[in-house]
């Protein structure tokens, strides 16, 4: 990635370009305009980023939610466009709402999980851990200022913070509307320092020489025994890059690749 490059993205509804610090207020000035035109009813404005206990990173989303979407449809529009490879589980927090230390009776959880009981298995996550049951309906969860922690995969997890910048008294267009996205960063080939790069060595990450164009992919394949086997993964405009088996999103596929 550029040294020093600023992270920006595209507002849906004037076209324009804003920076990462700068388009949340944009946005909520749009939102605030469609007051008298649209109909009447909850919506949300939810800034979407990498969690910032890891370090900061250019990605970021601005969603445009109904009140009568559920939280799993915003899990499922998560998955969609930055994190979906294996099926993997995932979950929302509210970190205001943790019993201290999380604990929970593991087996009295994998109980009601194995009977099926998934009313009281968010019941119990819930009161133990914060944890947001994804069948509640946007509405009775957020209001503003609210951040939310969401983790995808228990295991190689990405972790990500939601914050709900506004809250309007109208109905969103669609259930979820994605109202800006960063725009792809730049990352130049590790190895000839010219091209873009549009494959990553898994092995080699921690290693100066990780990025690859395609030229430069083939060079490597031949140092790399496990580059053409498991390692070799694509580019793509997702915190989720380069773990376990991403490849890629589903939704708003045009901005997953530099072009």
């Amino acid at each position: 990635m550029k040294n020093g490059a600023a992270s920006y993205g595209k507002c849906l509804f004037c076209n324009k370009d804003f920076s990462k610090s700068a388009i949340t207020r944009h946005l909520s000035t749009h939102l605030t305009q469609r007051l008298k035109e649209d109909r009447p009813g909850k919506s949300f404005l939810i800034k979407v980023e990498t969690d910032p206990r890891w370090g900061k990173t250019p990605y970021f989303l601005h969603l445009w939610v109904d009140g009568k979407a559920t939280m799993g449809d915003i899990d499922d529009f998560l998955r969609g466009i930055w994190l979906e490879c294996c099926g993997h589980m995932s979950s929302f927090t509210n970190p205001k709402q943790k019993r201290r230390g999380g604990m929970f009776d593991f087996f009295e959880a994998q109980e009601l999980l194995m009977k099926d009981k998934m009313k009281d298995y968010e019941k119990l996550m819930e009161e133990a851990n914060g944890e947001v049951p994804q069948s509640k309906k946007v509405k009775d969860v957020l209001y503003k200022d609210l951040k939310l922690n969401y983790d995808y995969d228990f295991g190689s997890t990405t972790s990500l913070q939601l914050t709900v910048a506004g809250e309007y008294a109208i109905q969103a267009r669609e259930e979820i509307i994605l109202l800006s996205r960063n725009e792809p960063p730049e990352i130049i080939c590790s190895n000839c320092a010219k091209a873009p790069a549009t494959q990553m060595c898994t092995v080699c990450i921690y290693n100066s020489e990780a990025f690859f164009c395609d030229k430069c992919a083939k060079l490597h394949a031949k140092t790399c025994p496990d580059f053409e086997d498991y390692s070799a993964l694509p580019v793509v405009n997702s915190p989720r890059m380069g773990v376990c088996a991403y490849e890629g999103g589903t939704i708003d596929v045009e901005r997953d690749v530099r072009r």
